[in-house]
């Protein structure tokens, strides 16, 4: 499938596209030392979050898609140099929202999950309209 959102993302900040499905996708992340929180190594929640949420739009995969909130829980630290994946699949559609669910794992481990809540508006959300 063709990545048709977010096509401009910094991968090695929010995450590689591994597999897009209609209503599914699953990307990893390299952990670096720029993303350090601390001296031993800790990874910062945000980028964490930026993987789940890159993998909640490319679930949806519409040009316009949008995050309107998020239910997050970050169950376990993430260290410099771990690869960890984000699964996301779209759980339901209840009119103009869609609901994401999107699991972070470090091999066997969930280290993250998120109920993401979006929105397709029908233009851009920095598109002036006249």
């Amino acid at each position: 499938m063709k990545q048709q959102t977010h096509e401009e993302i910094n991968k090695e900040l929010s995450g590689t596209p591994i597999l897009l499905q209609e209503g599914y996708s699953k990307i990893e992340l390299l952990t670096t030392n720029k993303m350090r929180a601390d001296k031993t190594g800790l990874i910062h929640g945000g980028f964490i979050f930026s993987l789940a949420d890159h993998a909640a739009m490319l679930a949806i995969n519409h040009p316009n898609v949008v995050l309107g909130a998020a239910h997050v829980k970050f169950l376990k630290p993430v260290r410099e140099g771990q690869t960890i994946i984000a699964e996301a699949i779209i759980t339901k559609k209840e009119g103009k929202k869609i609901f994401v669910h999107v699991d972070v794992r470090f091999e066997n481990s969930s280290v993250f999950e998120g109920e993401f809540t979006c929105f397709i508006p029908k233009h851009h959300v920095l598109e002036t309209r006249k």
